[in-house]
């Protein structure tokens, strides 16, 4: 397999090739149709456990989900809830997706994905190195927002938990202060500050000032310092739902069964393990909790036999992160060619990025080349302003940041405005929620959920889905599945024994 070579491998826990050699089938119930709860489900129903997989929505996928809508002029069209990056060490993530798409044949590259200012200044990841600490540095020898000012300027010693990261440690070390301070203890120039971190904590749905610096610390270390696979990414070639679907099938196949457009009101222990409710009450031997900080807050609420006091407490506290939008628009003319395919955008508030999807995304570029038009998506990660307003500053930047689109008549207009990602603020590490649930039997799963391994976002979801699975099935005698991880730790010796000693 390529890639990078000092990827670490999680051996599967041992156990029972599967359950057909058990007095019993276990039973396990995922409320969650997210990617959290597809990995669960599939990583059960691998083993033989009877699986049975309930989702609110009508379609999986979660937060990364999408679904079918029609436009104006009558056009069946797909839609989701903005962009996502398939970056290529989301190794758990790309092992769900490989059960039904070995190659990954769904996905394709996305060859760059520079980053613009509000001064017209454009980083790129195009062509660097992709073995640290090369790539962070021609990064920054060739960005027009570093200087050799700027360079020396840096704060070395401050900088140093960049590059020894480890988890937990660098949540205990950094967890209390927020991204924008560390920042700023660096020294790092505002405008690096912009295109070089900001793009990037603003992509955990935060501003810098309300981010855990430990988090922007771990991140820095899965996407650059930490990982030889690069900071290019895939997406999916077509839309989100068939990918899902595709998950679905693969589950359905092993026997699981899946339930979309069907809540789950409460969870209650039993003697035997846990009675169900989602419309009737189904007994399960175990319960995966794979909902997103709303949902999870929302249904333990509703089960007041489910947790100890402390635990429910640490639940309701849990935070989301602010609101979001997301506004796709089908154009009546193209953009310019040059333009690619993502743009990421600082200090050009409240737009974050824009997607010319009908640069990679087959049904958008067959609408494309049918009505000589482009499909365009703008996204606001951390909207400060309401629905409407925020809405309408989107489409006069992307007028200021593409100019060739004032012209251009809005054929299709579909917004989404969601409050539902975890908010992980400084101080909040030691109190998320763990894979392991407050009563045996119960697991959970989510990006929003602690893992102590250097993972984020879609890939947390994933590794977590794998972990709860796993806790199960150990319970059951049964063997877990591996899991594959960048790096525990800062990859050069050298730096690693300077922050120890620093």
């Amino acid at each position: 397999m390529s890639g990078d070579r000092r990827r670490v491998h999680h051996p599967a826990p041992p156990g029972r090739p599967n359950a057909d050699g058990l007095a019993e089938r276990p039973r396990a119930v995922v409320v969650g149709g997210g990617i959290a709860g597809l990995t669960a489900a599939t990583a059960l129903a691998e083993r033989g456990v009877a699986v049975d997989l309930y989702e609110r929505e009508d379609h999986l996928g979660g937060r990364a989900g999408g679904w079918t809508t029609t436009l104006p002029d009558g056009a069946r069209v797909g839609m989701s809830r903005g962009f996502h990056a398939f970056f290529r060490q989301y190794y758990n993530l790309r092992a769900l997706l490989r059960r039904s798409d070995p190659q990954l044949a769904r996905l394709v590259a996305v060859p760059d994905y520079p980053l613009r200012d509000a001064a017209g200044r454009v980083d790129t990841f195009r062509g660097l190195p992709v073995t640290p600490p090369w790539n962070a540095l021609a990064f920054v020898l060739r960005s027009p927002t570093f200087t050799a000012r700027d360079l020396l300027r840096l704060n070395a010693r401050a900088a140093l938990p960049l590059l020894n990261v480890t988890v937990p440690g660098t949540y205990r070390e950094l967890d209390h202060l927020d991204a924008e301070e560390f920042l700023a203890r660096l020294r790092f120039p505002a405008a690096a500050r912009h295109l070089a971190f900001e793009v990037f904590s603003r992509s955990f749905f935060a501003p810098p000032d309300r981010l855990s610096a430990a988090e922007l610390a771990v991140m820095f270390h899965l996407y650059f310092l930490g990982s030889a696979e690069g900071l290019l990414f895939d997406v999916p070639r077509r839309p989100l739902p068939e990918l899902w679907a595709s998950a679905a099938r693969h589950l359905t196949a092993l026997g699981a069964r899946v339930h979309t457009g069907t809540p789950v009101e409460a969870v209650r222990p039993r003697a035997h393990g846990f009675a169900v409710e989602a419309g009737r009450t189904v007994r399960a031997d175990a319960v995966v909790l794979a909902l997103d900080v709303p949902g999870l807050r929302d249904l333990v609420a509703a089960s007041p036999e489910l947790g100890d006091p402390e635990w429910r407490r640490r639940i309701a506290a849990l935070a989301t992160a602010p609101p979001y939008l997301v506004r796709r628009l089908w154009l009546d003319r193209p953009v310019a060619s040059h333009r690619p395919a993502f743009l990421a955008t600082g200090g050009l508030p409240p737009l974050d990025n824009v997607s010319v999807l009908n640069r990679y995304d087959d049904e958008a570029a067959s609408w494309a080349r049918t009505t000589g038009g482009a499909v365009v998506e703008l996204h606001a990660y951390a909207a400060t302003g309401a629905r409407e307003a925020t809405s309408a500053r989107l489409l006069r930047r992307l007028r200021e940041v593409y100019p060739e689109t004032r012209q251009a008549r809005i054929v299709g207009d579909l917004v989404e405005w969601r409050q539902d990602c975890p908010l992980f603020a400084p101080g909040t590490f030691a109190g998320r929620p763990t894979v392991d649930g407050p009563v045996p039997g119960l697991v959970l799963a989510g990006d929003g959920v602690r893992v102590d391994l250097p993972v984020a976002l879609m890939e947390r979801a994933a590794t977590t889905g794998w972990q709860a699975a796993n806790r199960l099935l150990a319970r059951w005698g049964l063997a877990g599945h591996p899991l594959t991880t960048v790096p525990l730790r800062g990859r050069l010796a050298p730096f690693r024994t300077l922050a120890r000693l620093g």
